[in-house]
C-alpha cells in the first residue's frame, strides 16, 4: 500500500517554526480542513519544496454516515492533496453528521453488514474524486453499538478487501479503547491485513475520573509504546507519526518523543 515515510509529526500552526528546526522529521501530516490550497502556509510550502512529504488528513468527510457524502468536502481534500503533491490522503472510519447535525466528534460505526455496505459505497465515491490512494483510521470510542456482526479487525479487513483503501492504525486509540470499553488490542493487531497499512499514529492521553482521554496534549505513555512494539512484531510500519494538538511542549521534549518512537522501530 504505502511508500516508506519514516518518523513524522503532525503539522500544527503552533509548531510550524519548531518543525522546521527539528532534526530527523521525515514527513508531516496536516489537517486538511485547516488548509486552503491557494493560500498554503509558507512553512508548509518550505517543507514540501524540501521534498518532505506533507499528507493531508481529513476529519469531516463522514464516510460512515447514512446521509449522502458531501462531495465538496472530498473535492477540497483532493485540491489540498494536489497543492501539496501528497502521495496519499486519509480520513477516519466514523461518521460526524446525522439528521442535519454535526457531532463535533468522530463517532463510531455500528459494526453491521448494513453499516459496512454504506461505508464501502461512500469510500468508493471518495476514491473516485481524490487522485491518490485513500487511507482510513481506526478511532477512539467511548461506546460500542449493540448487536455487532463483526469485530473491528474483521470490519476493517473487509473494508480494505472491498475498496482497496489503506489503513492508518492509531495505536493510542487501541489503548484508549482497551481502557474504556474493554477491547483486546492484541486480537486487533492479530487480525489486521498488514499489507494495507499506510502508516501508524501515536499520541498521548490521560485518565480522568476513571475514563482515559486520548487528549493529544500529553506525552505518549509507556503502555502505548509497548503496543507499538507489539505492532512492530507483526509488520515493519511504513511510517509512524506523533500527534500533538494542545499544551505544546518544548522542542527538545518533542524531539525526545520522536526519538522514543525511533527506538521502538529500531
Amino acid at each position: 500500500m504505502a511508500e516508506r515515510l519514516g518518523v513524522g509529526i503532525g503539522w500544527r500552526e503552533e509548531l510550524d517554526l519548531s518543525i522546521a528546526r527539528m532534526p530527523g522529521v521525515d514527513w508531516v501530516e496536516v489537517v486538511a480542513e485547516n488548509l486552503h490550497a491557494p493560500h498554503l502556509p509558507e512553512s508548509l510550502i518550505a517543507l514540501r519544496d524540501k521534498g518532505i512529504p506533507v499528507l493531508p488528513h481529513a476529519v469531516s468527510l463522514s464516510l460512515g454516515g447514512a446521509e449522502p457524502v458531501d462531495t465538496s468536502r472530498v473535492e477540497h481534500l483532493a485540491e489540498v492533496a494536489r497543492a501539496l503533491g501528497a502521495p496519499l490522503v486519509s480520513d477516519h472510519v466514523c461518521f460526524v453528521r446525522a439528521g442535519g447535525l454535526d457531532s463535533g466528534h468522530l463517532m463510531p460505526l455500528p459494526r453491521t453488514r448494513d453499516a459496512l455496505d454504506v461505508l464501502v459505497a461512500n469510500v468508493r465515491l471518495a476514491q473516485s474524486i481524490v487522485e491518490v490512494p485513500l487511507a482510513l483510521e481506526n478511532i477512539a470510542a467511548l461506546l460500542e453499538w449493540p448487536d455487532a456482526e463483526l469485530s473491528e479487525e474483521q470490519f476493517l479487513t473487509e473494508l480494505t478487501e472491498r475498496t482497496g483503501c489503506g489503513l492508518i492504525i492509531d495505536v493510542a486509540n487501541l489503548y484508549a479503547n482497551a481502557r474504556n470499553i474493554g477491547t483486546d488490542p492484541v486480537a486487533f493487531l492479530d487480525g489486521i491485513p498488514w499489507e494495507r497499512l499506510a502508516y501508524v499514529h501515536m499520541a498521548g492521553g490521560v485518565e480522568r475520573d476513571g475514563v482515559y482521554h486520548d487528549t493529544h496534549a500529553h506525552p505518549v505513555l509507556p503502555e502505548v509504546l509497548d503496543l507499538l512494539a507489539e505492532l512492530c512484531r507483526r509488520t515493519d510500519p511504513p511510517g509512524v507519526l506523533l500527534e500533538r494538538d494542545d499544551d505544546y511542549p518544548t522542542d527538545s521534549e518533542l524531539v525526545a518523543e520522536l526519538a522514543s518512537l525511533r527506538a521502538v522501530l529500531a
